[in-house]
């Protein structure tokens, strides 16, 4: 079995008392330091109107990043289709490829990555929603490929780059849509779990060879905390824990810093919501994580981990995909059956 890879998910978090800006110098930071210690891929995610997230310009987030790397790659997890035209996506992905060339990936989804109010001034076509995904999703593909004679519209940049696509999703309408075009398949089960072990088993036994992959390619989100003692990364999470509640309440805020005993401040109808949203979470020191991942590799027996971690602390972030790098390699040394 070859060994896992590792890659990133950033949102670069605002956090309270931060700023956009700082958040944004943070990615570049985290982004150089994930290329130096082996991470496969870099990807920044679509949201908009989240007090907490700056990388709602996605594109232009991937060319700073891009501009500061040099091998890793780099891409979106993921550009919201129904947000734009397939046109504009493919000419900003076919930009950014012919800037970093061989290094970008574009990562769609179905989801606005916002709430609906939000969504239609994104739009601003009430007509288009989630259900329009295939159609928009064949369109893109079509302006990668070579121009055919007489096509009156083409992506430029974009036509004939190629520009590889991963479907992402958290239920099964995603893996049947990976499935059916051959692509490869992201299941959010860093903070959507319930269907992951249903989508994977669909999207693998349906999957169709196509020009862009010969078999299936999965790759699941996971939420890491790692730090030198499991206390201190039980103390990190509290900063997710808090900001997902709050989202779920409908009040957004950026990322509040980590506390202590985060459960007098959440209802017990809250605690089983994120047990149940965030469970796929290693939390610990190195070795504790590594059981962790052990045994969550072993049932999926993914191709490739998306690493998420929203820390409060950017130094701490860090040191936790540092760690976690060094997780990997001993994984790698003796991967799992």
């Amino acid at each position: 079995m070859p060994p896992i890879r590792f890659s990133v998910l950033d949102l670069s978090p605002i956090v309270e008392g931060g700023d956009a800006a700082q958040a944004l110098r943070n990615t570049l930071d985290l982004a150089r330091h994930a290329e130096q210690w082996g991470y496969h891929r870099y990807w920044l995610a679509e949201h908009h109107n989240m007090p907490g997230i700056a990388s709602a310009a996605t594109a232009v987030v991937i060319g700073a990043v891009g501009a500061v790397t040099q091998s890793i790659r780099v891409g979106s997890g993921g550009i919201m289709l129904p947000n734009h035209a397939p046109l504009v996506v493919a000419e900003q992905f076919g930009t950014l490829e012919s800037l970093f060339p061989g290094r970008i990936d574009l990562g769609v989804g179905r989801a606005p990555g916002t709430d609906q109010t939000t969504a239609a001034a994104l739009r601003r076509n009430a007509d288009v929603d989630g259900d329009d995904f295939p159609r928009e999703l064949a369109e893109l593909m079509a302006y990668f490929r070579p121009p055919q004679p007489g096509q009156r519209i083409q992506a430029v940049p974009g036509a004939g780059l190629k520009v590889p696509i991963y479907i992402l999703g958290s239920s099964l309408f995603g893996a049947q849509v990976a499935a059916a075009l051959g692509l490869p398949y992201a299941f959010a089960s860093h903070f959507a779990p319930a269907d992951m072990m249903d989508a994977i088993a669909l999207y693998r036994s349906r999957f169709r060879p196509s020009d862009q992959l010969e078999k299936p390619y999965v790759l699941l989100g996971v939420n890491v905390f790692a730090a030198d003692s499991d206390e201190e990364a039980r103390r990190m999470f509290t900063s997710v824990q808090q900001a997902f509640v709050r989202l779920r309440r409908g009040e957004p805020t950026p990322l509040p810093p980590p506390v202590y005993n985060v459960e007098k401040f959440l209802t017990p109808a809250e605690q089983a919501m994120l047990r149940r949203a965030l469970s796929v979470c290693f939390m610990g020191t190195p070795e504790t994580v590594r059981r962790g991942l052990e045994s969550f590799i072993t049932r999926t027996a993914p191709d490739e981990l998306i690493v998420v971690s929203q820390i409060f602390d950017h130094d701490a972030r860090l040191r936790s995909y540092e760690l976690t790098a060094k997780v990997r390699d001993e994984l790698a040394v003796a991967p799992v059956a």
